[in-house]
């Protein structure tokens, strides 16, 4: 179950947003960190499996103050419907006729009076 998990720090400094990430971004099942919120307050975290308490506590241990705001389950989007590709038109076939061509001798080229030769 794929989870997002919004907590409220108290971070003053891009100092303390590295390293609420640091924090947040070695916990189990991590797959995304982010800082949001119109102070840049809020540490998003997005997993599956991710114990949101253990995460307050060690944001709080580490940063002094931490409130988990919200757990919610992302649903995965649904894809939109897509038609499915008709196959391409096959290519018109060529017709390779072979053709034989046959040359027969008349006995004309040993007469002495051809006058084609």
């Amino acid at each position: 179950m794929k989870q997002k998990i919004v907590v409220k720090v108290q971070m003053n400094c891009d100092k303390c947003r590295t390293k609420a990430m640091e924090i947040a971004a070695v916990k189990e099942g991590v797959i995304s960190v982010a800082i949001e919120g119109a102070e840049k307050d809020r540490v998003v975290v997005t997993g599956d499996g991710v114990d949101s308490a253990s995460l307050t506590h060690c944001l709080r241990k580490k940063l002094g103050y931490a409130t988990l705001v919200s757990v919610e389950e992302v649903k995965p989007k649904p894809k939109p419907d897509q038609k499915p590709n008709p196959d391409p038109e096959p290519a018109p076939k060529t017709c390779c006729q072979s053709q034989s061509v046959f040359i027969a001798s008349m006995g004309y080229a040993d007469e002495p009076n051809c006058s084609i030769m």
